[in-house]
């Protein structure tokens, strides 16, 4: 067997592998999708793609758009109304944080970056008690901030995301330091050292906190639940969870899968776009000075 013939053969087993490995990670997306078609009766009692006893999937999709008189848009817009602040936040909290620890030498900056690393092992549920002390105004030490987006906001604001801090770090401890001192002769300040220099070479990183940042804040339930009491702030997970209640109090699940399927597609359409940028930003996080 010639070198190139093995080579193809190899590339085929490997693609056909990565092809089944994919189909598997597809599949309940694509049982979701199926059921849209599906009676309730069905959900739990097939694992198959094709519906036994297919009901007007269109009609869910239909009713799916509409909830409580209001359509899916207007909740993804409020979703939006939180989601870029604390996407926002985020990411320039986290980048001064990951800046300050990488570039600066203070007292006390290795018990700081073990800290930060810490509370990676705290579930968050254990801040929402607290949390929601400081903002209810129920207290002396407490503001009122509930009923508003400024909980979800501030949340963010000040680089809570200590996955994202450490991500940072590590991908900024692969930027020479050369870059820091030829800028510094040019006469930049350390602000301008960050924006000009370094942010352009850090762009996949960035990219990356943003755009995992907006993707788990699609997914947030519990915040908004907490904070938001306005009908008219909900946004869209509180959105699939009201409009999946049948009038008897049961679940139309075809109905909620239309939603979800709904509510995916701007986050893929978000991931796609800034695939390359992720998987940069993810490949280059293990890097060390």
């Amino acid at each position: 067997m010639t070198f190139s013939v093995k080579t193809k053969l190899l590339n085929a087993l490997r693609y056909l592998v990565l092809g089944l490995v994919a189909l598997i990670m597809l599949y309940p997306l694509l049982w979701m999708i199926a059921g849209i078609w599906r009676p309730n009766d069905e959900i739990f009692t097939s694992a198959g793609l094709m519906p036994q006893n297919p009901v007007d999937g269109f009609e869910n999709i239909r009713n799916g758009w509409m909830v409580q008189g209001r359509s899916l848009l207007f909740y993804f817009g409020n979703t939006l109304r939180f989601l870029i602040p604390r996407v926002v936040g985020q990411v320039v909290s986290c980048v001064l944080t990951a800046y300050a620890i990488t570039r600066f030498e203070f007292k006390g900056k290795k018990i700081v970056f073990a800290l930060v690393l810490a509370t990676l092992l705290m579930p968050e549920v254990i801040f929402r008690i607290p949390l929601f002390q400081m903002y209810s105004g129920d207290n002396p030490f407490g503001i009122n901030l509930l009923g508003t987006f400024m909980p979800l906001w501030l949340e963010n604001a000040f680089a809570t995301g200590s996955f994202f801090v450490y991500m940072l770090v590590q991908f900024m401890r692969g930027i020479p330091r050369d870059l820091d001192e030829a800028a510094k002769i040019d006469g930049c300040n350390s602000f301008q050292t960050l924006t000009l220099i370094l942010l352009p070479v850090m762009k996949p990183a960035v990219i990356t906190v943003g755009l995992l940042t907006f993707m788990w804040g699609m997914n947030d339930f519990i915040g908004p639940l907490i904070y938001i009491r306005q009908p008219e702030m909900r946004v869209l997970q509180q959105a699939l969870r009201v409009g999946s209640e049948a009038g008897d109090g049961g679940v139309i699940w075809g109905q909620i899968f239309a939603m979800s399927v709904m509510a995916l597609i701007p986050a893929i359409l978000l991931f796609f776009v800034a695939q390359r940028y992720f998987m940069d930003g993810i490949a280059s996080t293990g890097s060390k000075e």
